[in-house]
């Protein structure tokens, strides 16, 4: 078996996306924004936004809670992957950021399927308690916190909800006991908590694609 090297994976990433993703205008000029505005470029990978979508479809999810909107480029993928009368809820925690979401989501057509709360998701997710449960709930946002969302993705879901977490590998690092990045910290705690806690069956894969070397985490709630 042929070792992988950055330029190779790379090239299969491409591969992949240009056979399977292709392009999308809309999708492209979200993320297009993004840049303009300066916004770190930290949305998911194309590949990604695609196994999102398929998840979605998969699911049968008709209400998605995202967590960490950014340019809605994700928010984009799931919400056109929802049947008739569904609805994304996805948070943002910055003004600025929320609007040039709400610009995106208009522009591929899909902004009356989508809902962006404004607040810290710590403080906003309390306030959905009571609502619909959630079918799928993606979690994007700071790491630190991810058992706090981990813990409302259970609370507001049901038994059979889909919950993925993204960006757990942090380049390897997550696999060191001994690291002091609280970021990687708190990805360590996400994944001991789904370990754990018993209202989650979970697993995690590695991923390497156009935004690095990284993973993701999907979970059942049981």
């Amino acid at each position: 078996m042929t070792d992988p090297t950055s330029e190779r994976w790379r090239a299969l990433d491409a591969y992949f996306a240009e056979t399977l993703v292709g392009h999308d205008p809309a999708l492209e000029a979200a993320v297009a924004a993004q840049r303009e505005a300066d916004l770190p470029a930290i949305e998911v990978a194309p590949v990604n936004g695609k196994f999102l979508h398929l998840l979605t479809r998969i699911s049968g999810a008709k209400r998605v809670l995202e967590i960490g909107t950014l340019g809605a480029y994700s928010t984009i993928w799931m919400a056109r992957a929802l049947p008739a009368g569904g609805q994304v809820v996805t948070i943002e925690a910055e003004p600025h950021i929320a609007t040039i979401a709400r610009a995106n989501l208009k522009r591929a057509g899909v902004g009356e399927l989508v809902e962006i709360l404004l607040g810290r998701a710590a403080d906003v997710l309390p306030t959905l308690e009571g609502s619909e449960p959630f079918d799928l709930v993606f979690i994007d946002a700071d790491k630190e916190s991810n058992t706090i969302y981990l813990d409302w993705a259970a609370r507001l879901g049901h038994p059979g909800t889909v919950v993925v977490v993204d960006n757990v590998g942090r380049g390897g690092e997550v696999a060191n006991p001994a690291t002091e990045r609280s970021d990687v910290i708190g990805t360590q705690r996400g994944l001991e908590m789904l370990a754990r806690d018993p209202r989650f069956d979970a697993t995690a894969l590695q991923t390497l694609d156009a935004k690095g070397w990284d993973g993701i985490a999907i979970a059942v709630v049981v």
